[in-house]
């Protein structure tokens, strides 16, 4: 899954009328709702949205008819495996009539061309754990954290025989990273799973 780096705006003409896409990160449904008011524009006639957090995700046709906007937007966003992302589509009515498949049409791609253009990150699933080790045997356990994308240590604690680390890497890697420790350790440090987080790498 994917997210947004960063805020990005894309905007068409359709038969026309002006469509004005704005698409970003979201962390909260909070955050997205503060993300569609802050971004529909006063001025136009349809400030149409969607966003998706995890499960949750909410859409409005902000008086377009029924099914014609926001679910489209969101498809959009669905469409390109994007989470935590809001996007907000303005339309200015340019005089003709687009119809109910041609507004589907304008609104779900003004947002699939606006995220498609955007800086993207990949979502890792990140976990913490706690790791007590030795001093002799810091140094090799950060080393094999290297090449792990998105993996991390830090120093949080001493202790009577040596150090506490806070690490931090992808999920899948957990099982791995265990091994090598307690190959590195000969089965002496102590790790403890903390609260996993969210983190994030990017890639475009």
């Amino acid at each position: 899954m994917f997210t947004l780096k960063k805020t990005e705006r894309f905007e068409q003409e359709v038969k026309k009328s002006r469509f004005l896409a704005v698409a970003g990160p979201v962390g909260s449904e909070e955050e997205a709702r503060a993300f569609v008011a802050g971004c529909g524009s006063q001025d136009a006639g349809h400030n149409c949205w969607a966003f998706r957090i995890g499960g949750v995700y909410r859409f409005s046709d902000d008086g377009e008819p029924g099914g014609t906007a926001g679910r489209p937007i969101l498809q959009a966003i669905e469409g390109q495996e994007m989470d935590r992302v809001a996007v907000v589509v303005s339309r200015w009515f340019g005089g003709i009539l687009l119809g109910t498949g041609g507004l589907v049409r304008a609104y779900g791609g003004t947002a699939a061309l606006c995220l498609r253009a955007a800086e993207r990150e990949v979502i890792l699933d990140i976990v913490a754990l706690s790791v007590a080790c030795a001093f002799a045997d810091e140094g090799r356990i950060r080393a094999s954290l290297a090449g792990i994308a998105g993996a991390a240590a830090e120093t949080t604690d001493f202790t009577a025989d040596g150090v506490r680390l806070l690490v931090r890497l992808p999920r899948d890697r957990l099982d791995g990273f265990t091994r090598t420790v307690a190959d590195i350790t000969r089965g002496q440090a102590d790790l403890v799973p903390l609260e996993k987080a969210a983190e994030r790498r990017g890639l475009r």
